[in-house]
């Protein structure tokens, strides 16, 4: 049985198109690799279900997967796009991206 982890940034990360591999934050961060860390579904889910808004998940899959199926209570994020103002204001918010990927 496989077990997926869902990464969990700290920070503005940015997923690879098509693959959603994990890849580098973005050119101009000051944050790296380092700073992301990896949650089990289970945690994450442990995490939404206390409603505190001091977690917010987004999907960084197409518009279209994203329509089919997503995390009930996900954002879509179009990581093509991605501005400031698309992520939650307090700082301490922890943000999770996920898409599809084989592991």
């Amino acid at each position: 049985m496989r077990r997926w982890t869902l990464p969990l940034a700290v920070a503005l990360a940015a997923s690879a198109p098509l693959g959603c591999s994990h890849s580098s934050a973005p050119s101009g961060s000051t944050h790296s690799d380092a700073d992301l860390k990896s949650l089990s579904v289970e945690e994450v889910a442990a995490r939404i279900a206390l409603h505190d808004g001091k977690t917010v998940v987004y999907d960084n899959n197409s518009k279209d997967r994203y329509a089919k199926s997503h995390v009930l209570g996900a954002k879509w994020l179009n990581f093509h796009e991605m501005t400031a103002a698309d992520l939650p204001a307090d700082k301490a918010t922890s943000l999770v991206f996920y898409c599809a990927n084989r592991l």
